[in-house]
């Protein structure tokens, strides 16, 4: 290989001891868990590839403002520098914080969305959706077909297809569509980016017929990065300065701070729009606290205001980059099918094609996700017809044509000798892959069933007499 991986642009301060297990107590916990590496207890995964999620190390200025907390109830000098810095780097009037991604979506929803309204979207997202369905809308996938492939090399795979969203808005009505929901990365096709000009088009298309355009801006400083790597007219403009351009092509957004703004609690709901924000702050006292706090304390601000600060830097968001373009470089090169081309917050190994022999209904993402931990103690993340879940008026699965298992790379966490564990728990993984056998789901929670579901191999009971024993049918929004 002729890359030259960047070092890493920190040095560090403290470290933390990481858990060293053998091949048979990791047999014994994935049964304990289930064989659902969500149910794993982080003291029992050697390197934790789960989720970007929380798990940033954060820097030493922002340990310091946490010293600086302001913990008054209401009008809390941290939330006023939050949202002077959203506002001086996303462009958004109003930012209402809640105590993570997932309380904003469901802020959005109950505001936005009235049943029988679609929600477009350039791909689903699991919580996103489950939302979006609760409060009796019905998403629908405006992705660009090339997405579906995890095969496919484009240099902006997240694009929305302008085709589909004007179908969409032709056949059942503007005033059906309370908002197009943007996905700036798209996690599920891989961490796929979103080019400038498919912004600015999905905008101009959405003003025209009163849509509102609301970004899921979780990994917006990585969708920044792609666009000054890969559109022309962008490569001599700052980060920051890629950033509030694309900010400008949306009328709010979702933020899960535990993301780009480098937290480990924490995110926002934010608008332009003074009606909106109106009624978002007399919403989020019913779920999360004052509209000046959210469910968050004063420090936990702080830090997401430094943090969204130093996101802009470029040799910080380079590096991240190209830790997940080393890890994706050694799998390729040892012939491991994965999603390209590499996202900016995981490398998503394409299970069906992985492990060729079992079919869709025994889950092979969860599989290999097992074995993948009991082998080397690495634990990452099933994103295949698990996490897609079932239809809500037939109870079928949905079946969506990407089955991935999700290694993850928190920010400034690993090395890229860490890395080099990962790979090679790949490579001597995969060399035996035709001896892995298919999971069965002996329990299965109403929503969101990926947290918490349990299964068996199928070796040990007959899928006939498992509960909940899959009926499969084909994803329309895929």
């Amino acid at each position: 290989m002729n890359t030259i991986y960047p070092a890493e642009p920190f040095k560090i301060k403290v470290v933390e001891p990481i858990a060293m297990t053998t091949r048979e107590e990791r047999a014994q916990y994935l049964k304990e868990a289930g064989y659902n590496t969500f149910l794993l207890n982080s003291a029992q995964c050697y390197l934790d590839q789960q989720t970007d999620r929380g798990t940033t190390a954060m820097r030493d200025n922002q340990w310091a403002g946490m010293m600086l907390g302001d913990e008054a109830y209401a009008g809390s000098r941290n939330f006023i520098h939050l949202q002077q810095v959203v506002r001086e780097y996303y462009g958004f009037k109003h930012i209402i914080p809640t105590h993570q991604g997932r309380g904003a979506e469901n802020l959005l929803s109950r505001l936005c969305i009235k049943p029988g309204d679609y929600v477009p979207g350039n791909m689903y997202f699991t919580t996103t959706r489950a939302h979006q369905e609760l409060n009796g809308a019905q998403f629908v996938d405006i992705i660009i077909d090339e997405a579906h492939d995890s095969q496919i090399n484009l240099p902006f795979k997240g694009n929305v297809d302008i085709k589909k969203l004007q179908k969409l808005i032709d056949d059942v009505g503007a005033d059906r569509i309370p908002y197009v929901c943007v996905a700036v990365t798209v996690n599920l096709a891989g961490g796929q980016p979103v080019s400038m000009a498919n912004l600015r088009e999905v905008k101009e298309l959405c003003a025209q017929h009163g849509i509102q355009v609301m970004f899921d801006a979780t990994r917006c400083v990585e969708n920044a990065y792609f666009i000054k790597e890969r559109e022309a007219a962008y490569a001599h403009k700052t980060i920051r300065e890629i950033l509030k351009e694309m900010m400008g092509y949306s009328d709010g957004c979702t933020m899960s701070g535990k993301k780009d703004c480098l937290v480990n609690i924490g995110g926002f709901l934010c608008m332009n729009d003074d009606d909106l924000y109106q009624r978002a702050c007399e919403l989020v006292v019913l779920f999360e606290g004052m509209p000046s706090y959210g469910g968050l304390a004063g420090r936990d601000m702080e830090a997401m205001a430094r943090g969204i600060e130093e996101s802009v830097d470029y040799h910080y968001i380079h590096h991240r980059i190209s830790q997940c373009r080393y890890l994706a470089d050694q799998l390729v090169a040892a012939g491991i099918p994965i999603v390209l081309p590499v996202g900016g917050h995981a490398v998503f190994l394409d299970a069906r094609k992985f492990l060729e022999h079992i079919p869709q209904e025994q889950f092979p993402a969860q599989t290999l996700a097992a074995h993948l931990y009991l082998e080397s103690g690495v634990r990452s993340m099933e994103r295949g017809i698990v996490s897609a879940g079932r239809n809500k008026e037939t109870g079928e699965h949905y079946r969506p044509k990407l089955e991935l298992v999700r290694l993850t790379l928190p920010r400034r966490v690993y090395t890229y000798a860490h890395l080099d564990v990962v790979a090679q728990a790949c490579k001597d993984l995969y060399q035996h892959r035709s001896e892995l056998q298919g999971m069965q789901m002996v329990y299965e929670p109403k929503f969101l069933r990926f947290f918490t579901a349990r299964f068996e191999p199928v070796t040990q009971k007959t899928v006939a007499k498992s509960p909940a024993a899959p009926k499969v049918a084909a994803l329309e929004t895929a």
